[in-house]
């Protein structure tokens, strides 16, 4: 398997081949899936001195790691007032130090290993009523108390200064927050792995993992044997290798488009600092201007990962509404990937057997929460698991309905607050 025609894989950088893994193998820590939590794992062990064996059974950045938004958006799918309310102060005391860590990480990460992937500070939330205005205000009051003080709240005539659109009556803006090439990033994170020593099998799907001393890896051309083991698949994980992971999860797809390159001006009056966006309805849009001045839009969820028939009839409509004066404007990129939703929308970190850990259910917060991923299970494999411990210990219930039920039934509940979303109730 190959990457989707994206823009993304159409501008990717120049990057080497990682080989099909043929015969036997052994190592510290097999990591299963190349997206951004088997990477940030894998880099993080192997700086640590760790021999890490990644298997990925596509290619590095395949699914949502690759095709994502490019945003990278601070703190978690849930505020840390209602992980307060729900899990207590001492949850949302340890979640709320290492709600800004995950864009630190990645920025680091840029830094420390040159990594050239168009990252541009600056993130913002957008608000289409009063209530999602008053939303904000609380927000930023809670980062700031958490320790994000680089935040700025947008008036209405803030954020037309910000975006070209009539929608939006106020915004926060995150200076903490950013936006990227994340396929870049991740081929860039694949690279650093290879320079500390890390092994990288592509095309090297896992058929099957025998728990014992050593865990035993099996893919259709060889074996890993291994220590410890890091389940990293994510949406693109496949259920029967870990039913335990399967259970308690719903993949979901989302869709993207991009524009033809725009005119210096016209990318200008769009957007005039060059920060990506995102409202703060319940089904979110999201967009933001690539490197070469493409608007890159994307919205909507698909419960279920279905692959929509036409992505850019689907997304047309969203961005018009947005940015009426594109009528008429070519896209050049459709593309669709898929995200893995938790009933609570928090990640679900676990150890599944002795040295098995697994981080999946990033609820579409995934950029930065999967790069935190990886120091907290290297930090917990290392034998320092309070971090780690803090999400674990997150009760996460199944989807009502069972397997054939639960699509429905959160399509269902998702237009109930969609319904509210468009009332500004």
């Amino acid at each position: 398997m190959e990457h989707v025609n994206s823009y993304y894989a159409a501008t990717a950088n120049d990057h080497p081949r990682w080989p099909r893994l043929e015969g036997q193998v052994e190592c510290d820590v097999c990591v299963i899936g190349g997206g951004f939590t088997g990477l940030s794992s894998a880099l993080f062990l192997t700086e640590a001195g760790y021999d890490v064996v990644l298997l990925e059974a596509a290619v590095v950045g395949f699914g949502a790691s690759g095709r994502n938004g490019g945003q990278v958006v601070n703190s978690y799918s849930r505020d840390i007032d209602v992980i307060e309310q729900r899990y207590g102060k001492e949850s949302a005391r340890l979640l709320g130090s290492m709600m800004f860590e995950g864009a630190e990480i990645i920025r680091d990460r840029i830094d420390r290993y040159a990594i050239d992937c168009d990252y541009r500070p600056g993130g913002i939330f957008a608000a289409l009523s009063a209530r999602q205005m008053r939303h904000l205000e609380s927000q930023q009051k809670v980062w700031q108390r958490y320790g994000n003080h680089h935040l700025e709240l947008l008036d209405q005539t803030g954020i037309r200064r910000e975006i070209g659109s009539e929608r939006y009556v106020g915004g926060l803006l995150d200076l903490r927050g950013a936006h990227l090439h994340p396929l870049n990033l991740a081929l860039g994170e694949a690279e650093a792995i290879r320079r500390h020593g890390g092994r990288i099998y592509e095309q090297s799907a896992v058929t099957g993992v025998t728990y014992g001393a050593p865990h035993r890896i099996t893919t259709a051309g060889g074996e890993v044997r291994a220590r410890f083991v890091i389940f990293a698949g994510n949406a693109y994980l496949a259920p029967h290798l870990e039913p335990r992971l399967a259970s308690r999860s719903l993949p979901c797809g989302s869709q993207i488009i991009t524009t033809a390159p725009l005119s210096a001006d016209l990318a200008l009056s769009l957007l005039p600092n060059n920060h990506c966006v995102e409202d703060c309805n319940y089904l979110l849009d999201y967009f933001r201007l690539t490197a070469d001045r493409r608007l890159l839009y994307g919205g909507g969820v698909v419960y279920g990962a279905r692959e929509p028939q036409d992505v850019a009839a689907l997304i047309r409509p969203k961005l018009l509404k947005t940015f009426p004066q594109l009528a008429g404007v070519k896209f050049d990129y459709a593309w669709s990937g898929n995200f893995l939703l938790t009933l609570s929308r928090m990640p679900q970190f676990s150890r599944l057997e002795n040295g098995v850990y697994a981080m999946q259910g990033d609820s579409g917060h995934g950029v930065t929460l999967t790069h935190l991923a990886g120091k907290l299970i290297a930090e917990a494999l290392r034998g320092d698991a309070e971090r780690f411990d803090a999400f674990a210990g997150l009760p996460h219930l199944p989807f009502p309905g069972g397997r054939r039920l639960r699509v429905p039934l959160t399509a269902i509940g998702a237009a109930w607050y969609a319904l509210r979303d468009r009332l500004g109730v």
